[in-house]
């Protein structure tokens, strides 16, 4: 079991629309809602993968019948009531594949509405039994401290290995307690360690950094370039695929950690991280659609580092 922690859900909204030129009136051609939250995501996909997860939230009455609506119990949520509504996130998707994403700053939690998000997330650990990973995913809402995943790591204590997938602040402060996971982007990593990362040995070197700092495993995602997988005993891996057909790449990281963590979240579990995070990139929403045969066919995933490859932007 492997349950996830939004503290800020949404609506994910994604219109497919003609070239986006600012000043003008545009007119989407297709409009789909889903429920969103990195969190969900990666639940979504790993009950996708016949791996069993929840994702805890929190929610409005109003929001929580929202929520569930669009999921259908897919994945099961367990909901934190609070007074404030969902944010809704739009996505115009255009016809080469550019996407323009413009995310809401969420509701409003007070301090006492975030420790039982925490408080909860422990009960569920205790009530469903048999958790292997929780998972801490995505931005902080208004009014939550930077240290909201510090001190979920800290209340999880050894009941559960800790991954976290956020970026900037809560990010950092994460990084003061023991973490099993940790998945940041490009472009967090690079803020992580302060300087621009323009080579995959520099990844890999940066990645190598965060593990002194005590965490155990790195999942690095690089867009078009794949991912980079360190670990404490000092293996590095790089894996990638082509990517020939791109759709919309919003949730791709989340179909990456997924994948990652339902593969058994080390080196061999990169095959499958990869393969989810190609198929989603094929879909216009967020919503991953199944692996196929050549989606595993093309990953390659190298023991071998390339340090002089230039990465792509």
């Amino acid at each position: 079991m492997i349950v996830t922690v939004t503290p800020n859900p949404s609506i994910d909204r994604t219109l497919t629309v003609p070239t986006v030129r600012r000043g003008e009136v545009v007119r989407a051609s297709t409009v789909a809602d889903e429920a969103g939250g990195k969190g969900i995501n990666v639940a979504r996909a790993l009950v996708d993968m016949d791996h069993a997860a929840i994702a805890v939230v929190p929610a409005s009455e109003a929001t929580r019948r929202r929520l569930q609506d669009l999921l259908c119990d897919h994945p099961p949520l367990r909901v934190v009531p609070i007074d404030g509504e969902i944010r809704v996130n739009v996505s115009l998707v255009e016809p080469d594949g550019m996407v323009t994403k413009i995310n809401e700053p969420g509701p409003t939690l007070t301090p006492r509405e975030a420790d039982r998000l925490v408080d909860d997330l422990a009960g569920t650990i205790d009530d469903v039994g048999g958790v292997e990973w929780v998972v801490g995913c995505g931005s902080l809402p208004p009014g939550v401290a930077e240290a909201f995943y510090a001190r979920l790591a800290e209340r999880v204590g050894t009941s559960a290995r800790i991954a976290v997938d956020a970026d900037r602040g809560a990010l950092r402060a994460a990084l003061s307690r023991p973490l099993a996971l940790v998945k940041p982007n490009r472009s967090e990593l690079e803020e992580l360690v302060g300087r621009p990362l323009e080579t995959l040995g520099a990844v890999v070197d940066a990645a190598t950094e965060l593990v002194s700092t005590g965490v155990e495993r790195v999942l690095v995602s690089l867009g078009a370039d794949g991912a980079v997988f360190v670990d404490a005993s000092g293996a590095a891996y790089h894996a990638v695929a082509p990517i020939d057909d791109v759709v919309n790449p919003v949730g791709a990281g989340d179909a990456l950690l997924a994948g990652f963590l339902a593969g058994g979240a080390d080196a061999g579990a990169l095959p499958t991280a990869i393969a989810w995070s190609v198929a989603a990139c094929r879909a216009a929403g967020t919503r991953m659609p199944p692996v196929t045969p050549r989606d595993e066919a093309a990953v390659v995933v190298r023991p071998t580092i390339d340090r002089s490859l230039t990465l792509s932007r």
